[in-house]
C-alpha cells in the first residue's frame, strides 16, 4: 500500500476541486495513483473540475516566429522568471526561433547549428555563464503550407514574438493573404484561450477516448442505468466532449454562437476561396514540468502520519 501524503492530498485537490477526505480515499482506493484518483472522483461524479490542467513550474519563455509560409515556436527554459526579463536571454530565445526556422525542429540540429563561428549549443553555454542561471532548449515545433498563411500568436508578451505562451496555426487557401492571415491571428488566440487537444475527434489519442468511454459508463453503471441505455449516454458524452476538446469543434471565443469550423466557413466569403485549418500548436511555458516545491506543512502532516 502507497503511503499518502497530505502534499498528494492537497494536488489532488487542486486538480479536482472535490474535498479533502473525498481526495484521500480517492487515493486510497487507487494505492496513490493520481490519473486513477481522478478518474475514480468523476466516476462517483464527485469531481467538478477533473480535466484542469497541471499546474506550470518552469519558466523562460516560449518564441513563437512567423516567415512566409512557415511558422516555428520553440520552448527555452531558466530558473527563474527573473531571466524572462533578461535581454540577452531574450535575443537567445529569438536566435533559436529563427535557427528553427531554417535548421528544423529536431533539438539536436538545433543545438549543432552554426550561428557565425559558435553553435547554438555554445550561445546557450556562452548565455548561462553570463547570466548565471542554467538554460535549456526543451522543444521546437514547425507548420508549413504551400499555399496558404502561417499565423501566430504569444501570451503574456514580454516583447514582440515572446512570452509565456506561443501558438501557431496553419491555414491553406488561395485567398486574400491578409483577410486570411487576420482570421489566423484569431484562431491562434482562440487556441491559446481554449487548449483544444486536437484538431478533430480523429485527432484525438485513441487512448484518451477510450478513458473517457470507460469514465461515462462506469458513472452510469454505477447508478443502474440499463446496458442498452448506457450506450446511449455514453455516445451523447462523448460528442460533449469533442465539443470541449477539438479545435473545430469547440465554440468561438469571438462569437461563442458558431463553432470555430463555422466562423471559418463563414470567413471564405472574405477571403474569396475555401479555408483549411492544416494544423496548430500550442506551447505553454513549463506544462508537463514539476518544480521541486517546500510544502512544509505538508511535510510535517506526513511525517506525523497524518497524510
Amino acid at each position: 500500500m502507497a503511503t499518502i501524503t497530505a502534499a498528494m492530498v492537497k494536488d489532488l485537490r487542486e486538480k479536482t476541486g472535490v474535498g479533502m477526505m473525498d481526495c484521500k480515499q480517492a487515493l486510497n482506493e487507487n494505492n496513490g495513483d493520481m490519473d486513477a484518483a481522478v478518474d475514480w472522483l468523476r466516476k462517483k461524479g464527485l469531481s467538478k473540475a477533473a480535466k484542469k490542467a497541471g499546474r506550470v513550474a518552469a519558466e523562460g519563455l516560449i518564441g513563437a516566429l512567423v516567415e512566409g509560409t512557415k511558422g516555428v515556436v520553440v520552448e527555452v527554459n531558466s530558473e527563474t522568471d527573473f531571466v524572462g526579463r533578461n535581454e540577452q536571454f531574450q535575443g537567445l530565445v529569438k536566435l533559436i526561433a529563427q535557427v528553427a526556422l531554417k535548421a528544423g525542429t529536431e533539438v539536436p540540429k538545433i543545438l549543432a547549428a552554426k550561428v557565425g563561428d559558435v553553435t547554438v549549443e555554445r550561445a546557450i553555454t556562452d548565455a548561462i555563464a553570463t547570466i548565471g542561471e542554467n538554460m535549456t532548449l526543451r522543444r521546437a515545433a514547425e507548420l508549413s503550407v504551400k499555399d496558404g498563411v502561417v499565423a501566430s500568436y504569444t501570451h503574456n508578451t514580454v516583447i514582440d514574438g515572446l512570452g509565456k505562451m506561443g501558438v501557431i496555426v496553419a491555414l491553406e487557401s488561395s485567398g486574400k493573404k491578409d483577410e486570411l492571415a487576420a482570421l489566423g491571428r484569431q484562431i491562434a488566440m482562440h487556441v491559446a484561450s481554449a487548449n483544444p487537444q486536437a484538431l478533430d475527434a480523429a485527432g484525438l489519442d485513441p487512448a484518451t477516448v477510450a478513458r473517457e468511454k470507460d469514465v461515462l459508463a462506469d458513472k452510469y453503471r454505477q447508478q443502474g442505468k440499463p446496458a442498452a441505455m448506457i450506450e446511449k449516454i455514453v455516445e451523447s458524452g462523448l460528442k460533449t466532449y469533442y465539443k470541449e476538446v477539438c479545435l473545430l469543434e469547440q465554440g468561438f471565443i469571438f462569437d461563442d454562437k458558431k463553432s470555430v469550423a463555422q466562423a471559418v466557413k463563414e470567413a471564405e466569403g472574405k477571403v474569396g476561396a475555401p479555408i483549411k485549418v492544416a494544423g496548430f500548436v500550442r506551447y505553454a511555458l513549463g506544462e508537463g514540468i514539476e518544480k521541486q516545491e517546500s510544502d512544509f506543512a505538508a511535510e510535517v502532516a506526513a511525517a506525523a502520519g497524518q497524510g
